[in-house]
């Protein structure tokens, strides 16, 4: 599969999303269960597909990713998975919301690193808290 272009996109994924292009896939905290009551989950549903009961992976044009179950460690395996997905999936550009960091409880500094193994990735934006973080343990 070719890569898009994405270029032209923003640097950081916004900090409100409110629709997506065809392309776009809004990447939202969850929990294990797919109850998206509240906070992006609750956007994720009503907006960009994402399905009652389904708590991980691709649904419509967004993505969640488990984040109430435990520890950061238990959120790790998820992020991975997340990443692997993009990578397989150039033509589409993931926009990484504030995962974890809302109902969750965890801030940017315990977040953040999960995801550098997707920072710098073509086809990614993440919350510009969390590249600030990843730029300073470069």
């Amino acid at each position: 599969m070719e890569s898009a272009n994405f270029k032209d996109e923003p640097e950081y994924t916004p900090e409100r999303i409110e629709s997506l292009k065809e392309n776009e896939i809004f990447v939202f905290g969850s929990n294990i269960q797919g109850i998206h009551a509240g906070g992006a989950a609750r956007l994720a549903r009503k907006r960009f597909g994402a399905r009652w009961g389904k708590g991980n992976g691709l649904q419509g044009q967004s993505y969640a990713i488990p984040t109430m179950q435990g520890g950061t460690e238990t959120i790790k395996p998820y992020v991975n998975e997340f990443i692997r997905f993009a990578e397989s999936h150039p033509d589409k550009l993931f926009f990484v919301t504030r995962i974890g960091c809302g109902i969750a409880g965890f801030d940017d500094n315990e977040i953040a690193p999960l995801f550098a193994g997707a920072y710098g990735m073509e086809n990614i934006r993440l919350p510009e808290s969390f590249c600030k973080i990843l730029e300073q343990k470069k």
